[in-house]
Parts: structure tokens; C-alpha cells; sequence
């Protein structure tokens, strides 16, 4: 239920993400205009933080100097963050992996497009496994949340801050076309003041701050030269990814409890798979929805235990068949996975979803 004292807002996805970063107490926006995420920029642009609470924000010449900013600003222990679409995002990977091999937080927000290559600026979700398996080198990964409403693109703006600056690590919040294009109702979060600097170097005691009278700075670098000292750093982030894997696995379900078959979707797709479910139990199909909200960590684990005893999962993703292989991996073969997408930028509808899985798994 709303509260009364909320203010309720019409606006974009893309929008939503501009206004929620400014009251999360954001120090800084580095990023540069791309469809279809360049609303985001645009509103900051237009509602100047910098005059109110003091935010940055900077259109950098190109992605991979936005990154680099965010590099340097995430090390000095403050809030900042990027946007841009799928072929923007790849030329960021290079610094995703270093602030990963670094320990250094961050967040970036992915507004997904049809690829590969330019592709198209109509919406997909083919940029899954960029994403889930760090599209940069080494063995990291990235917190990766995917909405499917405008008002969670304005709640996981503070979430992949907390979730960054909690286990020092890079947080995506992987969007796609349709989200951040799509008008819909949204409480923005309340106002949050900006830290201060003693706060930052209380909550961050970690970050390159400078010298001060009491410490030397830090170096924070992802670069170590003697092999042994390399081994041992790795094992250390992984030990961090397995406690992220416990401890922070985000989904939902609609309609699981006594369904024979399962539609697995996250973002836009999901909210299609929602009204694919409603037209399948009309048809006499019981049939629910799992929905993951973190995809890393996946949560195979809840996965496996909810399909127990089911009949079968359709996977339905926009995209070629990429979150398909972890379903296959959580469900280990214990019953039939099938996949529905589609390709181009192309946005499925209920009916196909419905008609695949009738001939995919009930036959």
C-alpha cells in the first residue's frame, strides 16, 4: 500500500534511474548519451544536482573515459555510477574487471539493445551472459539485478550501492529497452544526504583518500606481479563471491504452488511471462512464474528445490538462449528445460510464449 505522504510519479524507467541516483545521495555521474538509455543523462542534465546536493555530473568524451572516472572516484570511497546500452557497456568491461580485481564499488546500469555489434536500438536481453560471467578477463563476477518495473529501477539504485559498498565489489542493473523506455507510476526513494568526508573515511577505511597526519594512502590496484601473492588474492574473491552466493540471492514466484510447468523469465520478458501464465490457466495449463532478480548470484539453488515434482520449464528470455544454460545447470537433468526467444530487438508476446510451451513440453 502507498502511503499517503509518498508522491506518486508518471515517468520513464530511464528517468526513474536519474531521479532515485540524486536522492540515494550519489556523488557522481560519469557517462555519455546512447539509445535507449540516453533519458538518463538528459534528466540529470535537466534537474542539476550539482546545484542542490552537490552531485557531479559529467558526459565524458567516450565510455571507456566514464569508466576510468568511475574508477577513480569509487577508490576515493565515494557513490558514483554510469549508464549506457549494450555496446557501451562493452567497451567499459575493461574497467569493470580491474575495479573488480581491485575491490573497488561501483555501480553501472545497462539499458539493453539487440546486438551483437551496433545491432539494433530496439530492446533485448542478449547481454546475459556479459553480465553473469564478467565480460572482462579473470575470474570475478559482477552483482547483477534486473528489474521489470519502472519503480524497481528506482529501488535498485540505492540496492546495488549498498550491495557494492557492502562486499566492495562492481553491481550492474541490467535493464533493457523496455524498462527504460516504459512509462509507469513510481514512488521515488525518500532524500538521502550525501556523506561527508569523515563519514567516507569512517565507512571506507579502505579508499584512496590522500595522506593524511594519521595514514599513508591507499594503493588500490588490481595488478600483482609474483604468481603466489596472485593466487592468493583470487582465492580471496572468491571466498567473497560464494558469501554473496549465500547471502544474496534475490526472486519471486507467481502461481508456483500448484503448477505443472514453469515459466523462467527475468525483466521485461517476465512481465510478458506473467500475462503468458493467466492465458495458460485459462486454458486449463497450470502453469507459475519464477522470476530471478539477482542473476548473479543465480538462485539455482531455489530454482531446484520449487520445480521438484513439476513436469517441465520453459524458459523464455529475449535473447538466442543465454540464462537457459543456468536453469539447465540448477535443474541437473531432473526434468525437461526448453527455451522461447526471440531475436532483433523483436518483443515476444503472451500467445507465443503459451504456444511454445505447449509444444515444447505438453504436447
Amino acid at each position: 500500500m502507498i502511503m499517503a505522504e509518498q508522491e506518486v510519479k508518471l515517468m520513464k524507467g530511464n528517468e526513474a534511474i536519474a531521479h532515485a541516483a540524486i536522492r540515494c545521495g550519489t556523488d557522481g555521474y560519469f557517462g555519455y548519451p546512447i539509445t535507449p538509455q540516453s533519458e538518463i543523462i538528459e534528466t540529470l542534465a535537466e534537474l542539476k544536482p550539482w546545484e542542490t546536493t552537490g552531485m557531479v555530473v559529467l558526459q565524458a568524451e567516450s565510455e571507456v573515459a566514464s569508466i576510468n572516472m568511475i574508477y577513480g572516484g569509487a577508490g576515493a570511497g565515494k557513490r558514483v555510477m554510469t549508464s549506457s546500452s549494450s555496446p557501451g557497456i562493452a567497451l567499459m568491461q575493461e574497467g569493470i574487471s580491474y575495479m573488480a580485481g581491485a575491490e573497488i564499488p561501483g555501480v553501472f546500469v545497462n539499458v539493453q539493445r539487440g546486438g551483437p555489434g551496433l545491432g539494433t536500438i530496439q530492446p533485448s536481453q542478449s547481454d546475459y551472459f556479459q553480465a553473469t560471467r564478467g565480460g572482462g578477463n579473470g575470474d570475478y563476477n559482477v552483482i547483477v539485478l534486473a528489474p521489470n518495473s519502472v519503480q524497481e529501477m528506482a529501488d535498485f539504485v540505492d540496492l546495488a550501492f549498498e550491495l557494492a559498498f557492502k562486499y566492495r565489489n562492481p553491481a550492474m542493473i541490467l535493464s533493457d529497452g523496455v524498462i527504460g523506455q516504459m512509462m509507469e507510476k513510481v514512488v521515488l526513494p525518500p532524500m538521502k544526504p550525501r556523506r561527508t568526508e569523515e563519514e567516507i573515511r569512517k565507512e571506507c577505511p579502505w579508499a584512496s583518500i590522500g595522506r593524511t597526519p594519521d595514514r599513508e594512502p591507499n594503493i588500490l590496484t588490481s595488478l600483482e606481479l609474483k604468481p603466489e601473492v596472485m593466487e592468493v588474492k583470487n582465492l580471496h574473491l572468491q571466498e567473497k563471491y560464494r558469501k554473496i552466493e549465500e547471502h544474496e540471492v534475490r526472486y519471486e514466484t507467481q502461481q508456483c504452488e500448484d503448477a505443472d510447468y514453469v515459466i523462467v523469465s527475468f525483466g521485461s520478458a517476465a512481465r510478458i511471462g506473467e500475462k503468458a501464465v493467466e492465458l495458460a490457466r485459462e486454458e486449463g495449463l497450470k502453469v507459475g512464474l519464477f522470476r530471478p532478480i539477482t542473476l548473479w548470484p543465480f538462485p539455482g539453488k531455489q530454482l531446484a528445490e520449487l520445480m521438484k515434482g513439476k513436469k517441465g520449464v520453459l524458459v523464455s528470455e529475449i535473447n538466442a538462449g543465454q540464462m537457459v544454460q543456468d536453469v539447465r545447470l540448477a535443474i541437473n537433468g531432473a526434468l525437461p528445460v526448453e527455451h522461447f526467444g526471440r531475436l532483433g530487438g523483436i518483443v515476444p508476446e503472451p500467445e507465443e510464449i503459451v504456444k511454445a510451451l505447449k509444444e515444447k513440453l505438453v504436447k
